[in-house]
């Protein structure tokens, strides 16, 4: 999908930006982090939200947000939990994903500048660099034109932030930031998988929520048409 796809006619509230009544469960890593601000931005599009904590949980939902919070402890555990396993299998099936923050660090394939046990995802190719802005008295806001997101610049809070050092092929740059005069990529897309270095969640913006609740909507269409067409045996 390019940015292009992403544009969708309308306010952004509009209906076929919302999960319809009875759709797929999506799902937030509850591990650790700013989960309940997602869970509310979800459940404002209309989304039935699973708290993910163990497998099963993960079994249950068709695509997951991954919130910011303390990455080295996120990959930790993951671990922990019995979760890093299955949910690298999910995502390499094609479950969408969006991750914020720390969750831009998970999906990322490598962190520049992270500890020696410390596991990614790998379900974007980036290279990212842990609070690449400083620490949390330097955290700062700023409003990015994110490509294919109609209604005008996005309100970023920038946390503790990281950043994203190389970009690999086949994934697309959809919106920049000025860091000691060089733009680099701050929301990023790879097929089914969207990363942000900032909290949306955090500014009452939804949009990018909402890519990823339309990215969950189809990938589950075609199995529930699958599954339709399966006959029953007597």
């Amino acid at each position: 999908m390019t940015a292009e796809d992403l544009a969708q006619p309308g306010s952004r509230r509009a209906a076929d930006r919302t999960a319809s009544p009875g759709g797929p469960e999506v799902g937030v890593l509850a591990l650790q982090g700013d989960v309940r601000e997602h869970v509310r931005v979800l459940e404002s599009l209309g989304c039935t939200v699973v708290e993910v904590r163990v497998p099963a949980d993960l079994e249950r939902v068709a695509g997951l947000v991954l919130p910011g919070g303390e990455s080295t402890t996120l990959s930790l555990l993951l671990g922990s939990a019995g979760l890093l396993e299955p949910l690298s299998e999910r995502l390499r099936a094609g479950m969408p994903a969006f991750g914020t923050c720390a969750g831009m660090i998970l999906l990322a394939s490598e962190v520049l500048d992270g500890r020696s046990d410390q596991r990614v995802l790998g379900a974007i190719d980036l290279g990212v660099r842990r609070n690449a802005f400083g620490r949390q008295l330097d955290s700062f806001e700023s409003d990015l034109v994110v490509a294919g997101i109609d209604g005008g610049p996005m309100h970023a809070a920038f946390i503790r932030a990281p950043v994203v050092e190389r970009v690999g092929p086949g994934v697309e740059v959809l919106a920049v930031l000025d860091v000691a005069r060089d733009r680099r990529p701050v929301v990023c897309r790879s097929g089914v998988v969207t990363v942000a270095a900032f909290h949306p969640e955090v500014t009452g913006d939804s949009r990018l929520h909402e890519v990823f609740v339309r990215d969950v909507a189809a990938a589950a269409a075609p199995a529930a048409a699958a599954a339709v067409a399966v006959p029953q045996r007597a």
